[in-house]
């Protein structure tokens, strides 16, 4: 089979095209036919190794632990592994796993659910990584409501895309924030209001949020925390990319936020089938739709990673296989 393939860290220049075994499924995966999968920050940290904590997390101190990037993926079942009990050869699935920049990958069941019959393959492939973190970030640590004020800053990327439409599922009222270029597209997919951030300090609004899901926090977590209402919620998805200043926000952030009196979360994903349900649910009464920025074939896997490592991806940006 074909795979996007590497041997050590690096920048997407070492990204090669090569001819290698099909893997085969241990007892709880799935071999699946890999129609589609979509490129993630996440992806260009672990190629990188970037920041140094991501080689602490299990991707390999010296050399990565993982030779085939690509954590989401959309696709047919070719075999199954003899414990698996809830799917079947042919069977189409979406989910999460690394390997989907190749013609074939294995996934764990658990981290696996029956794809929308909706949505296409690319669609499907968009949504694990971005629409479970937009997901746990709003109920799981923001505790959104019904009825309720949340602000998405980032709005336009990724995991902004499918937080403005979860948040409008769960009954919030939602603003986004998002440069200019972007503004129509966010409103379209349901914000209640748009705010340019080059045009607005909307930090200095008199508005008060109860959940501020900020996907792009490159700057003092004081300005959102003062944002909020008094028994508001600020979640932070994204930021800085140095080890230093991940771990000067571990010490810090958390005594800012006592001295503001607010609640500020930081959190990593946890990919499980119970939420890829959810959002299959959602996809297939499109009260969800993933929003794909550009496609790329599986050869131009390196220059994708380069557009969405640029940070300026509209949504999603798919490898069709």
């Amino acid at each position: 089979m074909k795979a996007i393939f590497r041997t050590a860290y690096g920048s997407a220049d070492i990204l090669e095209l090569r001819e290698i075994d099909k893997p085969v499924p241990k007892e709880h995966e799935l071999l699946v036919k890999v129609c589609a999968a979509s490129v993630n920050p996440l992806d260009w940290h672990i190629l990188r190794g970037d920041p140094f904590l991501v080689r602490l997390m299990g991707f390999g101190l010296l050399k990565p632990k993982h030779q085939i990037l690509g954590a989401d993926m959309a696709g047919r079942i070719e075999a199954v592994g003899k414990n698996v009990t809830q799917f079947k050869a042919g069977d189409e699935i979406f989910g999460s796993s690394m390997g989907g920049f190749a013609e074939y990958a294995c996934i764990s069941e658990k981290r696996a659910a029956l794809k929308p019959a909706a949505t296409t393959f690319e669609e499907a492939a968009a949504v694990p990584v971005a629409g479970i973190t937009a997901l746990q970030s709003l109920r799981d640590h923001g505790r959104l409501q019904s009825g309720q004020d949340v602000l998405i800053n980032g709005a336009s990327g990724g995991v902004g895309t499918f937080a403005v439409q979860i948040a409008k599922v769960m009954g919030a009222r939602v603003t986004g924030v998002c440069s200019g270029r972007n503004v129509e597209m966010v409103r379209s997919i349901g914000a209640d209001e748009v705010i340019d951030y080059t045009k607005e300090d909307y930090w200095l609004s008199d508005k008060k949020y109860d959940l501020i899901v900020d996907t792009a926090a490159f700057y003092s977590v004081r300005k959102p925390l003062r944002a909020l209402k008094p028994a508001g919620i600020c979640v932070l998805v994204g930021g800085s990319a140095s080890t230093a200043s991940i771990l000067i926000s571990l010490i810090f952030n958390p005594l800012i936020s006592r001295i503001e009196g607010k609640k500020l979360v930081s959190f990593m994903a946890n990919i499980n089938q119970s939420d890829l349900v959810f959002l299959r649910e959602q996809l297939d009464s499109r009260k969800i739709v993933p929003v794909i920025d550009r496609k790329y074939s599986l050869s131009e896997t390196p220059e994708a990673i380069r557009y969405v490592e640029g940070g300026h991806a509209r949504g999603k940006v798919v490898i069709v296989i």
